[in-house]
């Protein structure tokens, strides 16, 4: 929530205060569900301390450019093959300029299509930091009032959120405005992400007939899941909605507007939120999370997420990011606009919290452990994802292109070795490789928890102690127990089985298909210890 001060002041992100998890270990297999709670415990303080420990070298790198790139030059192949990512093109922008830029493995997997530093990628939500600057050139001009409410620019009829948003007296219940959209406070819903459709060809440049239009999608997208005002919520709709501003404000295209006022004067020319034939064959094969192959596509709209661009581009987005000492010259953002665009708006809680402590308007915000502020953005789409990062205070920034969805483990070596390089620490990104140990930690742990149940029951069999008695007196509610969890952990799997995307799935490839075979063997073990009751010897399952 937030004070009447709000539009006058950034928000103050204070030190966080975080405990460990106490741990507690249980020798006794025999204890199967005490056993297995210790494990998360385990793993959690394992995740937690190492995320917190995570500070790295902030005196800055001894390697020169040249050693830093000759290092990625033998790490990153190793690091794609684990992630099972096909190809990645990356930028280096060091003390504000850029110095470097590479590519490792294929564009096109089946065809055998080198990666090139020229290939044109979907980059995703960096969109919004591009449309940011969009929107943030309209206000430099005084044609749009970060305050006013979306309304005075788009009409309410046409959008259903608009009609539904409280629209109070006070600047600091203003319902749906240009800020809140900027900064994901606007209450508004994330949006459908799979609204795919094919590119116009050459032999047919219609495509309106089969795509909706952008009024066509908000009126159906946008809709309040929260109270304007109330918290960060992360919205793509919110951005769509920039893109109608942009348009009924200048009254052009926003792709023809973002090129002429954004992309061509900060040197992008090889970027375009509108589809270009030309561009076609330098697009890679994206690839899905099982590596299967993503055909080209387009949405209806564009400023949350359909930039087309190369990672030299994105790199030079980044140059321009830049602020202080390390700024260069261009001639869209005044230097207090670009700052404007950097400072911390909104606390971000939850799992973006794990990664980033505020949004600013269009931008990610990180304060990192030596006090200095980072801001970054990174997008994921069917069968593509990217990233950046910068410090506009120093200068140094990077940026990550690939053409896969089981890119954030590779993204996380690679923004850690950057961090070390580049003298900044680990960057919260990199906590995503922390995340991927531990789950494997848990997931041998649940393996383990699993084996060694089973095995005490084979022993059981064979020595009498245990016999196949589903409906057996003995031991009933601990049974019980035993069947509701894994029942429990069944209908879990099966409805995860059943969801076109999982958040966990994509920060974890591979890993949480082991964790996922792992609870499935759990459930199962849990199920069949039920249906063997303890013989009368035995007496009751010891608690």
């Amino acid at each position: 929530m937030r004070s009447g001060r709000e539009q006058d002041a950034p928000l103050t992100i204070s030190g966080r205060t975080r405990r460990y998890a106490a741990i507690r270990m249980i020798p006794t297999p025999r204890h199967l569900l005490r056993l297995l709670a210790a494990g998360i415990r385990l793993v959690s303080g394992i995740f937690l301390g190492l995320a917190l420990g995570c500070t790295g070298n902030t005196t800055g790198g001894p390697d020169s450019v040249a050693g830093y790139t000759a290092r990625l030059d033998r790490r990153v192949p190793e690091w794609m093959k684990a992630a099972g990512v096909p190809g990645v093109a990356l930028a280096v922008v060091h003390e504000g300029d850029l110095v470097w830029s590479g590519a490792y493995g294929t564009a096109d997997p089946e065809a055998g299509r080198e990666m090139t530093v020229d290939a044109v990628f979907r980059v995703e939500s960096i969109s919004k930091s591009v449309t940011a600057w969009g929107v943030m050139k309209l206000v430099q001009d005084g044609l749009i009032d970060l305050e006013a409410p979306v309304e005075r620019y788009v009409d309410r009829e046409t959008i259903p959120a608009l009609s539904q948003a409280r629209i109070g007296r006070g600047r600091s219940d203003s319902g749906i405005t240009i800020r809140r959209l900027l900064s994901h406070d606007a209450g508004l819903a994330v949006g459908t992400i799979d609204l795919e459709f094919p590119p116009p060809s050459k032999q047919s440049a219609k495509r309106d007939e089969e795509m909706p239009s952008l009024r066509q999608t908000l009126a159906r997208e946008a809709r309040l899941v929260r109270q304007p005002g109330t918290g960060f919520g992360y919205s793509n709709v919110g951005f769509d909605l920039l893109e109608l501003v942009i348009e009924e404000v200048t009254g052009r295209d926003f792709a023809e507007y973002m090129a002429a006022e954004i992309l061509a004067p900060l040197g992008m020319k090889d970027s375009g939120f509108g589809w270009n034939e030309e561009r076609r064959e330098r697009i890679p094969v994206g690839t899905d999370l099982r590596g299967r192959p993503v055909p080209t596509y387009i949405r209806p709209t564009r400023a949350s997420g359909g930039l087309f661009a190369t990672v030299g581009d994105i790199a030079r987005f980044v140059r321009a990011e830049m602020i202080g000492p390390r700024r260069i010259h261009q001639s869209v953002l005044g230097g207090n606009a670009v700052r404007s665009l950097h400072a911390p708006r909104i606390a971000i809680p939850g799992l973006f919290g794990l990664v980033a402590d505020a949004y600013g308007f269009g931008h990610f915000v990180e304060i990192l452990p030596d006090g200095r502020r980072a801001i970054w953005h990174g997008g994921q789409g069917h069968g593509w994802m990217s990233h950046f990062h910068a410090v506009p205070g120093s200068g140094e920034g990077i940026v990550i292109l690939t053409n896969s969805q089981r890119s954030w483990p590779l993204m996380a070596e690679i923004l850690r070795d950057w961090g070390a390089w580049a003298g900044i620490g680990s960057v919260g990104m990199t906590r995503i490789s922390t995340g991927v140990s531990a789950l494997r930690i848990l997931t041998l742990a649940i393996f383990g928890v699993a084996l060694g149940q089973f095995v005490r029951l084979v022993l059981g069999l064979r020595r009498g102690s245990r016999r196949f008695a589903p409906l057996g007196e003995r031991a009933r509610l601990e049974r019980a127990g035993m069947v509701g969890g894994g029942v429990a952990i069944l209908a879990g799997l099966a409805w995860s089985a059943r969801q076109p995307y999982l958040l966990v799935s994509s920060i974890f490839p591979g890993t949480a298909r082991l964790a996922g075979l792992a609870l499935l063997s759990l459930a199962l073990v849990l199920v069949l210890s039920a249906m063997m009751s303890p013989a009368a010897k035995d007496g009751p399952i010891p608690r």
